[in-house]
């Protein structure tokens, strides 16, 4: 174990200082000042700030030419209002780090500890904070803003914690591993009339109470095999708070789900389909918009042996891990990396997004173990740990 028991006082002081202190996604100012400076003191060659909104990377370079292995972790927490009485719960009402990005921010911070001691051989070790990574709009400004060619990464891994994995333990498989998703927005307006005489107007009511069991019967669920589709629909509108109107205007909201980003293509074109339908029957205008749209996360074979060569190291126990439903906006850095991301056991805990969850302290030391091997094994030691 690399980290001191002085280091892992700092690192749960630092998750909690964390977790009070939530920002939502594009708003994490306070978070990615609080990382720079808990990186300061473990001088990497440079610190790149401002990266695709507020992202943060920590570059520590070995001496000998090398591959250059990024780590990533999230800066953002969620619009949720946070049930606990825990000391270190959310100060900020509406906000709460209900996902663990906290934790992996703090799985990162160890890391910077480690790499300071011990740095690289050869290659680059790159710690990326990224923004916005609940919205999916963090990953693609990284990506798209120059300074990214600083990092131009030639392996990218990651972690998210799993409620119902115990602590101590990892999950990881080849192939895809987390959902493609988007949120199809449909628009229908028609004609608003006196509610006595309906049909003077043209109401989306019809339309809307049409294509909700529709879509959900486009996507049911199942097993989560190469032909998953999931629609959750979760917001409707229609019409105004009033008796005296028939409504002229209606929005339904829906998630598309689909285990690959190939399969995702087919479902929007029924969606839309129906929804076209939908709209010519009833004389209705249409339009379509996508949203929080991410990418399917795919894990290749190269990066997986790596991980679970570390794994197997560091004596964490694993195994098979199936595609998750959520999606992560880390399957971009697939189109420029070799990448991976695996599965950290978080135990008995509430389900991620839930308002009384919490990242377990316990769960730090794992994760920092398996990168920190994984470093190791890629780029080397400058000396003996």
């Amino acid at each position: 174990m690399f980290l001191t028991n002085s280091d892992m006082v700092d690192l749960v002081d630092l998750r909690h200082r964390l977790h009070r202190r939530p920002e939502i996604s594009g708003e994490e100012r306070e978070t990615a000042a609080t990382i720079v400076d808990f990186l300061k003191p473990t001088q990497p060659n440079r610190i790149v700030t401002g990266l695709g909104g507020h992202g943060v990377a920590a570059i520590y370079e070995g001496a000998d030419p090398g591959p250059t292995v990024m780590v990533r972790a999230e800066l953002d927490a969620l619009p949720i209002e946070e049930i606990s009485d825990s000391d270190h719960r959310s100060e900020i009402p509406g906000k709460g780090h209900l996902c663990g990005h906290d934790g992996h921010m703090t799985i990162l911070a160890s890391l910077a500890r480690g790499l300071n001691r011990n740095p690289p051989r050869r290659g680059r070790a790159v710690l990326l904070f990224q923004p916005a990574e609940e919205t999916g709009a963090g990953a693609a400004a990284v990506i798209a803003d120059p300074k990214f060619a600083e990092i131009a990464p030639d392996y990218a891994i990651s972690l998210h914690n799993r409620p119902g994995v115990p602590v101590g333990q990892a999950r990881i498989s080849e192939g895809a591993a987390n959902c493609a998703s988007r949120g199809i927005k449909i628009v229908l307006t028609g004609e608003t009339t006196h509610a006595s005489t309906p049909e003077h107007g043209r109401s989306p009511a019809p339309a809307i109470a049409t294509l909700i069991p529709a879509l959900t019967a486009l996507g049911p669920g199942g097993p989560l095999d190469a032909q998953f589709r999931l629609v959750t629909v979760t917001h409707v509108a229609i019409g105004e708070e009033a008796f005296g109107i028939a409504p002229g205007h209606g929005e339904l909201w829906a998630t598309l789900r689909t285990v690959d980003d190939a399969q995702m293509g087919a479902l929007c074109e029924a969606a839309e389909m129906l929804a076209r339908e939908a709209a010519l029957a009833d004389r209705l205008s249409l339009e379509i918009s996508y949203h929080d749209i991410f990418h399917h996360c795919e894990n290749e074979p190269e990066v997986v042996a790596m991980l679970r060569r570390a794994m197997d190291e560091e004596n964490v126990p694993h195994g098979p891990a199936k595609p998750s439903r959520g999606s992560e906006d880390f399957g971009l850095f697939g189109r420029k990396a070799k990448s991976a991301m695996f599965l950290l056991g978080s135990g008995d805990t509430a389900h991620l997004h839930n308002p009384d969850y919490d990242f377990p302290d316990d769960a730090i030391a794992t994760g920092a173990r398996v990168f920190m091997r994984a470093l190791r094994n890629i780029l080397g030691e400058a000396r003996p740990a």
